[in-house]
């Protein structure tokens, strides 16, 4: 997709030009403009520059975003229409207190004029006329943009603002003119309308402000984002520090991150260790322990400790700086639900002038004086607002984004969106998906003269110099435990079957049961075991001394802990799910009945999840959550895909959603998210439409005979400049949603997901000697080191630590950690 940057759209009807005349370029296949950020997303062959040409003859000013201008800082997001949009009030306030001291104060309230003023009622028309002027030079932008519009035949809001305005000062001056060709001037100072033709551009003036602020604050979370990354970062060079530009590190660069340092770009720690938050990317509080080897990611904060790196990723191709791409891009795309509101504002204002023109006839017609009509007229002009239906659907999509990228959930346009939270089917590959995709040990068990470690030793030194999978299984368990192996002798690797070796001068097999039970003679109690755990998807291994089974260390790959908890938060959500995946029938059975399924689909190759997908797309919207390269078919089928982050980079590109932190408990907060903002749309768009369909005919005088109500311009004017801030107010409240922070406790033989909401029990500890950040951050990891402690709020200002308990936790605990860090406890509450 090329994006381009627009100039010169003021409101929905802008915007719908634009990409009216730009789908019309040929080599164009598809076009979004977005009024909340002034920019364009055009896909197809067209040429940059017969793009541009399309839309400066539709009265607009383009040009392509380059490349640099797109790696922004925070800098390029800042709000500039406010600053300018204040000034222009403020001027035109300065003007206009005066202007209605004159003409209402003096002529409702008897206020004293000035002595040039006092008894001629055509120098105080004057004055009154060279006021509004002055206003409406300050606001000239109104009158520029709205009759260039009309002249390019495409009248935008502007011109709805330069009409009224305009058509009440150029009746005022008719007025004034008249009035010099009387003797009683007095009785046509009724007839001026300077005040409502300087009123209604002031008041819009307010509208605009407020709008432009409110816009403002829908791009904080990727102006935060933006502002993560540090603009220099420590290399070394010779062996030595250097501070340098974080645009001059290149792949391959070795650079350092010190505590409370920002890392500059992605890269792997290859000396050192740190806790590493890395919540602005991932949406998790938790700080990360990385150490050799390990993955760090630019804008992460070190939080305590020392780490050497070597740069991988750079500038666009760091990971936050594809976050910041995909939330931009999500922001210019339009969702489905968008184009309601496009089809109204591409005929609106015409239908606004029209109905002004008609409002206007019909009065005279019934016999109303032209003032009246005019007033009627300007009325209707005024209170018409084509921004509220252009800014409900953008900025509820810009918010909402904002806040999924924030929580480590990247929705890579509009329409994914909108539509994540319409699914009613929900797909679940198994391996990396629901389990962890890597085999773990599950269960040792032992023949009777065994114990489980002599088992274990035994087959980490058989299993030691295999290369498969399984048996990288068996040798970590070992490791976790400290053991050595023993010295072995003819190590054979039998294809399809097993190892072998001679240990201890004895010969000794392992292997699957088909092959062990050539080798030994294995009784009905262990043959009985063996099915029970095939039956329950694991693969059992056995081992063999000279010839005699000795025990059964069975391997499988692990679900991961929230996946349980997943599932059932799906199912709460009303939606059916299916398990698809390649593994055999056995082990898919297994899985799919210790989380939950509804439905599993088993033994698949990747073109048959497509085909799987395409029924179950029968029955309503369906979504694919998966995470390898035979995922991507399915992920592209799929009404909604989601690829868990840490996945393969083909499923990656395949979905519209991908999940940084690889949980499966954020498809759910994703479904939610979804929902929420639909909701805000649709919000949005019933205030912007009820707005326009009670506020016209209001202003046009059709309740006049029921009510008595009629409407002055300048409330006309007021209710307009509103009703935008109200619709990108309440877009703004996406901001408070708040999903489902889980903490996981592991115990003996159950995995736990506690809601942070369950949380029941609190402990204030006052500690002494805490002076900055990094201390706090020391104390909050030593507390949250113990597993009854859900989490830790630490201030060195307060000079406390407040604790979230899951369980009670003995004080003296708490003292020993706060000052084996040399600080002093002071007391507990």
């Amino acid at each position: 997709m090329t994006q381009f940057d627009i100039t010169g759209m003021n409101c929905a009807a802008c915007s719908a030009r634009v990409e009216k005349a730009v789908s019309a370029v040929e080599g164009v296949d598809s076009c979004a403009v977005s009024l909340l950020t002034n920019s364009m997303g055009v896909e197809g062959s067209a040429t940059p520059q017969d793009i541009i040409s399309a839309v400066e003859n539709a009265g607009y000013g383009a040009s392509l975003k380059n490349a640099e201008k797109d790696n922004k800082k925070e800098s390029e997001l800042k709000d500039t229409e406010t600053p300018k949009t204040v000034k222009r009030l403020i001027a035109s306030i300065v003007f206009l207190l005066p202007l209605m001291y004159i003409s209402m104060g003096h002529m409702m309230f008897g206020f004293p004029l000035p002595s040039f003023l006092s008894g001629s009622h055509i120098a105080a028309a004057i004055a009154q006329m060279l006021l509004c002027i002055a206003v409406m030079v300050i606001n000239q932008k109104f009158f520029i943009s709205g009759f260039r519009s009309v002249i390019n035949k495409a009248p935008n809001m502007d011109a709805l603002v330069a009409l009224g305005s305009g058509a009440s000062f150029v009746y005022s001056v008719a007025a004034v003119f008249k009035m010099t060709s009387l003797n009683n001037s007095a009785e046509h100072m009724p007839d001026l309308y300077f005040e409502s033709a300087a009123m209604i551009l002031t008041l819009i003036t307010v509208g605009k402000m407020l709008e432009a602020r409110s816009k403002g604050k829908t791009t904080n979370a990727l102006r935060a984002l933006m502002n993560l990354a540090p603009e220099t970062a420590i290399v070394l060079r010779n062996e030595k520090e250097t501070l340098i530009s974080v645009d001059e590190i290149r792949e391959g660069d070795v650079f350092i991150v010190k505590s409370g340092g920002s890392v500059p770009v992605d890269g792997i720690v290859i000396d050192g260790g740190a806790a590493i938050d890395e919540s602005a990317l991932t949406g998790e509080s938790i700080p990360v322990d990385k150490e050799k080897d390990s993955e760090v990611f630019a804008g992460c904060v070190n939080l305590n400790g020392y780490i050497v790196c070597k740069a991988t990723k750079t500038g666009e191709n760091t990971a936050l700086a594809q976050i910041i791409k995909t939330v931009e891009e999500a922001a210019a795309t339009k969702a489905p639900i968008a184009k309601i509101a496009d089809r109204v504002s591409a005929v609106f204002v015409p239908a606004v002038i029209a109905i002004s023109l008609v409002t206007f006839a019909v009065w005279l017609i019934i016999g109303k004086e032209v003032s009246y009509a005019l007033a009627r007229a300007v009325s209707v002009l005024v209170i018409s607002c084509p921004c509220a239906l252009g800014l409900a659907t953008p900025v509820a999509i810009m918010v909402g984004s904002g806040v999924g990228a924030k929580n480590g959930i990247l929705f890579k346009n509009a329409a994914a969106l909108e539509e994540t939270g319409r699914i009613k089917t929900l797909c679940l590959d198994k391996t990396g998906t629901l389990t962890k995709g890597e085999p773990v040990v599950c269960d040792i068990i032992c023949e009777k003269d065994f114990s489980e470690e002599n088992l274990l030793k035994l087959a980490y030194s058989l299993e030691i110099k295999s290369s498969h999978p399984l048996a990288k299984a068996v040798c970590a368990r070992a490791e976790e435990k400290s053991l050595s192996p023993f010295e072995s002798e003819n190590f054979i690797n039998l294809a399809g079957s097993g190892v072998s070796a001679v240990i201890n001068g004895k010969e000794c097999f392992a292997g699957s049961y088909k092959f062990i039970s050539s080798k030994a003679e294995i009784s009905e109690k262990m043959q009985n075991e063996i099915q029970n755990l095939s039956d329950s998807g694991k693969t059992p291994l056995l081992f063999t001394v000279e010839n005699k089974l000795i025990g059964i260390i069975a391997v499988a790959d692990a679900l991961k802990e929230d996946s349980k908890k997943a599932v059932e938060e799906f199912k709460k959500m009303g939606l059916k799910v299916v398990m698809l995946t390649g593994d055999n029938k056995k082990t898919a059975a297994a899985i799919a009945k210790e989380v939950g399924v509804d439905e599993v689909v088993s033994e698949v190759l990747p073109d048959g999840k497509d085909e799987v997908i395409r029924k179950l797309q029968q029955d309503g919207k369906t979504a694919m959550v998966g995470d390898g390269i035979n995922d991507a078919p399915a992920l592209t089928r799929a009404d909604i895909g989601i690829a868990i982050g840490a996945g393969a980079q083909i499923a990656v590109e395949s979905a519209e959603v991908v999940l940084m932190n690889s949980s499966l408990l954020d498809v759910a907060t994703a479904i939610k998210l979804s929902k929420k903002t639909l909701k805000n749309i649709y919000e949005n768009l019933f205030w912007a439409f009820i707005y326009n369909v009670i506020g016209i005919p209001l202003a046009a005088g059709a309740f006049i005979a029921l009510t008595g109500w009629e409407m002055n311009p300048m409330f006309g004017a007021a209710a307009m400049s509103l009703s935008s801030f109200c619709v990108v107010s309440n877009a703004l409240r996406l901001n408070f949603f708040k999903p489902e922070k889980k903490n996981i406790i592991n115990n003996e033989n159950k995995t736990e997901i506690i809601k942070t909401e369950e949380k029941t029990m609190n402990k204030t500890v006052k500690i002494e000697g805490m002076m900055c950040p990094h201390c706090e951050a020391a104390v909050k990891k030593a507390l949250e080191a113990f597993d009854e402690v859900e989490s830790a709020e630490v201030s060195h200002t307060k000079g406390e630590a407040v604790l979230a308990l899951s369980a009670p936790l003995d004080d003296d605990k708490i003292k020993t950690a706060v000052e084996a860090l040399e600080y002093k406890v002071l007391g507990m509450e």
